[in-house]
């Protein structure tokens, strides 16, 4: 029994130690820092205990990106949830050409981030930019796009929208793949209609996918930072400043590292208990259907 012991810890070593090395020793020493006014230049720094999370929660910079963390999350999840499943039951049956749409949409997912919101920045100009020049040929007033902060955000929901479909639709082209043929049959042979087969049938029978897709997305939302940085940085006015660009500001342009492992901490917490809420939902909702 000790010998199986001792293989089992030896065959986990490769895996434990990079384990505590890369990750649960950075969290620890975050998690210490975070109880402190560490400037990132000064070898001294100060205890300041809960303080810094006690200010956290009453700064203005803070509620202003937990809530545009918010709505880009709403923005994002629904509409990449949908529309990739959208496209794998429009893609699934195998006519000439699917695998090259489904290369297509997915070929977004896969090219690098700085270039592709690079393009889109273009696209997005006033005056030059595609984006516009398509509104105007629908006759519709052009927008600010990333110049304006009432419209900043929609240009990052709709860039990460178009980024994430094809990622999506892979997932759901598995998961419906693996719906079994029989039971379409037996519906039809009951007189279902297209409609309520995929209702009845292809919704339940997909949900474990769609849960996973949703904690995934969660917590892609709750991380969004590259396409913030390269498009906005953070603007106009903060009007797409989110947690992890609050993070990234306060650490490493104001030096204020107590504040912003605090603010890392809290994303830790609102991933850890966004993920254990979805995966009890899901786990309800399939033992339910």
């Amino acid at each position: 029994m000790k010998k199986e012991t001792l293989k089992s810890i030896l065959l986990m070593t490769p895996f434990i130690v990079p384990l505590i090395l890369f990750w649960l020793i950075p969290l620890f020493m975050g998690l210490m820092i975070s109880f402190t006014d560490w400037d990132y230049i000064s070898p001294k720094f100060n205890w300041v205990g809960l303080y810094n999370y006690r200010d956290l929660f009453t700064d203005p910079d803070f509620l202003r990106a937990l809530t545009n963390t918010a709505v880009f999350g709403a923005g994002t999840i629904f509409f990449t949830i949908a529309l990739g499943l959208f496209f794998a039951v429009l893609l699934r049956k195998h006519f000439r050409g699917s695998r090259f749409y489904q290369m297509a949409i997915f070929s977004p997912w896969i090219t690098p981030a700085v270039a592709v919101a690079l393009v889109w920045s273009w696209i997005y100009e006033p005056d030059r930019g595609y984006a516009n020049f398509v509104l105007e040929l629908l006759s519709l007033e052009p927008l600010g796009w990333l110049h304006s902060s009432e419209t900043a955000m929609l240009g990052i929901v709709i860039f990460t929208v178009w980024k994430s479909i094809g990622w999506t639709m892979l997932f759901y082209l598995g998961a419906l793949e693996r719906v079994p043929r029989s039971a379409y049959e037996a519906a039809y042979l009951d007189g279902c209609n297209p409609l309520s087969q995929f209702y009845h049938i292809t919704l339940p029978l997909i949900s474990p996918t769609t849960y996973f897709l949703v904690i995934i997305n969660l917590i892609q939302s709750i991380q969004v930072y590259d396409q913030i940085q390269i498009m906005t940085q953070g603007g106009p006015g903060g009007s797409t400043t989110t947690l992890l660009y609050l993070y990234y500001e306060k650490a490493f342009q104001n030096f204020q590292m107590g504040p912003a492992n605090a603010v890392a901490i809290v994303i830790l917490l609102l991933i850890l208990g966004l993920s254990v809420l979805s995966s009890r939902a899901g786990r309800r909702y399939i033992h339910y259907e």
